[in-house]
C-alpha cells in the first residue's frame, strides 16, 4: 500500500478546480500531493515544519512583489 493510500485527503475550499495540491495529515507529518497526479509523488514535511511554512506564508514572505 502506498502512502497515498492511507492518508484522508482535502483539497482547499476555495479551489475552483482540479489544479491544485491536496493535504493530507498524518500522526506526525502533513503530506503533500498534486491533485492532477494522485498516484505520483507525495511530499512529506515534519508537522513542525509544516506549521512553520504556513505561519511564513501568512506573513507574506513568500510574496513576489
Amino acid at each position: 500500500m502506498s502512502a497515498g493510500s492511507r492518508i484522508s485527503w482535502r483539497t482547499s475550499s476555495r479551489s475552483q478546480n482540479t489544479n491544485c495540491v491536496e493535504i493530507g495529515e498524518m500522526a506526525t507529518a502533513i503530506a503533500m500531493r498534486d491533485s492532477k497526479d494522485r498516484e505520483g509523488a507525495v511530499l512529506i514535511f515534519a508537522r513542525e515544519r509544516w506549521i512553520d511554512f504556513v505561519a511564513s506564508a501568512k506573513a507574506g514572505e513568500f510574496d513576489l512583489n
